[in-house]
């Protein structure tokens, strides 16, 4: 009876365990939204119109694709995308695991293989990139006006991200969602605590945005943004 106890105490701890550690992880996401980094607002004008964009999980940028301070054609080639991409007025940038970008197009592609892969920390990463025809038609968006040094700040938290090649983004061959979108080599692991969200959340915080101090999801990363009102 004494072993049974044990075995039942310690199957008891196994489950618990696991548990407590997710309830944790959510209660500390939630909680640092209350405390953000950059509290105050820039002393310089908001010139460019960026916006972060969300499919209810995950987060990336929206840049528009040529403006005086930065054309991204010139990082993401229009060569490496369908021609119907040139008339875009937009770039929206995300950062994620390797095998869950390429292999997970829809969530019914999603395997228990491939999700305890990306959390393992060990896979590469990669950089999506979406030339975006129409705002009207791409997803929930927050509005994310910033300084020109802000911009400026963004542009290069992604260029770091990059793996580059004579100044441009280094395509993986064949790799596409079919919607103007193309996918390019990248540096870094994703995990538990560094996510396709907490990306996009370090260069909000790098830039000076009012943003959660850590943003393991998508809500973490607008939670201090104004919605979209064309959404």
């Amino acid at each position: 009876m004494a072993s049974l106890q044990r075995f039942l105490k310690l199957s008891a701890m196994l489950i618990a365990a696991p548990i407590g550690v997710l309830v944790l992880y959510v209660a500390v996401a939630g909680l640092l939204v209350l405390f953000p980094a950059n509290r105050e607002p820039p002393r310089e004008p908001a010139k460019v119109q960026a916006f972060i964009a969300t499919n209810g999980v995950h987060a990336e940028f929206v840049f528009p694709a040529r403006s005086p301070g930065m054309d991204w054609t010139q990082i993401f080639p229009l060569r490496d995308f369908p021609p119907g991409s040139r008339e875009a007025e937009f770039i929206a940038l995300g950062w994620g695991d390797r095998e869950f970008y390429l292999n997970t197009p829809r969530w019914p592609d999603l395997t228990l293989r491939r999700a305890l892969g990306a959390l393992s920390g060990r896979n590469p990463s990669l950089v999506h990139a979406t030339y975006v025809l129409s705002l009207d038609d791409y997803g929930e968006r927050y509005r994310l006006p910033l300084t020109e040094s802000q911009y400026t700040t963004l542009v290069e938290y992604v260029r770091r991200t990059l793996l580059l090649s004579e100044g441009s983004a280094i395509r993986i061959p064949g790799a596409t969602y079919g919607y103007n979108d193309a996918f390019f080599e990248a540096r870094g692991s994703y995990g538990p605590f560094t996510t396709c969200n907490t990306w996009v959340g370090g260069g909000l915080r790098e830039a000076g945005v009012t943003v959660s101090r850590w943003t393991p999801f998508e809500s973490n990363v607008y939670g201090h943004l104004a919605r979209d009102p064309r959404n």
